[in-house]
């Protein structure tokens, strides 16, 4: 079995894949300790592990999956990938894209794909049909933009957005004004994102990932492939690819 381990800017999500890699089981830690290490090669016969991260990662952490793993990566640009990455600083590429990207391109080979993350920040990054990673944008997220609106004027409230709630078309008043406002605009932003791939490289598939994009999906209306391991999935591809490699 392989432990794969995402560690975001808020939350650690953790996949355990078997031997057919499947997901047997999937955990998300606020905080994620070398006792949790410790405690998931306890319950289960885990072989190799694979950990990305967009923060400083404990060193308690590496030095626990190093000492109970066969083969454990630290995933980073120098990682071999089952991608070609075509951006021009890949030092700088923050792993986790790449990453959805490989989870994507395993779901649907020889497809061009879109991926769209939707968490702290909103990120969108193409793959061709060829498996060439071309790069992507940045974009703030839902809580970043609630945030911002607050911050940077005077009178705008801060509000928290319930997923479960309808998102009117329009405001009729502040707080409405903002929910819709920003929900919508992520919505609209990422139709457009479809529109223009769709104009120019014709059949495509778009995956949404991440906290807020189940809620996003809901808005959007269009047709999307939702999935919340994408980032799990690309990294026990990379793992598995490694392992061969070897």
């Amino acid at each position: 079995m392989n432990l794969c381990i995402d560690q975001g800017n808020s939350r650690t999500k953790v996949a355990i894949f078997s031997d057919e890699n499947k997901i047997l089981k999937s955990l998300s830690y606020k905080r994620f300790t070398s006792t949790d290490v410790e405690r998931l090669f306890s319950l289960y016969p885990l072989r190799n592990s694979i950990v990305s991260s967009v923060v400083n990662i404990e060193p308690s952490v590496i030095n626990a999956l190093h000492r109970r793993s066969q083969r454990m990566i630290l995933f980073d640009h120098l990682t071999p990938t089952p991608i070609t990455n075509g951006y021009e600083t890949p030092e700088t590429l923050g792993q986790d894209r790449l990453a959805a990207a490989v989870g994507a391109m395993t779901l649907a080979p020889d497809t061009n794909l879109l991926i769209i993350d939707i968490g702290s920040a909103i990120t969108y990054d193409f793959v061709d049909d060829a498996g060439c990673y071309h790069g992507g944008n940045i974009a703030p997220g839902l809580k970043m933009r609630l945030s911002v609106l607050n911050q940077m004027t005077t009178r705008l409230p801060l509000i928290d957005v319930d997923e479960n709630e309808l998102i009117p078309l329009f405001g009729r008043n502040t707080r409405d004004a903002i929910k819709a406002g920003v929900v919508r605009g992520i919505a609209f932003e990422v139709k457009g994102y479809m529109r223009t791939l769709q104009e120019r490289v014709g059949h495509f598939r778009t995956f949404l990932t991440g906290g807020h994009a189940a809620f996003i999906m809901n808005t959007v209306q269009s047709p999307l492939d939702y999935n919340k391991n994408l980032v799990l999935i690309g990294l026990n591809r990379i793992l598995e690819y490694n392992l061969h490699l070897a």
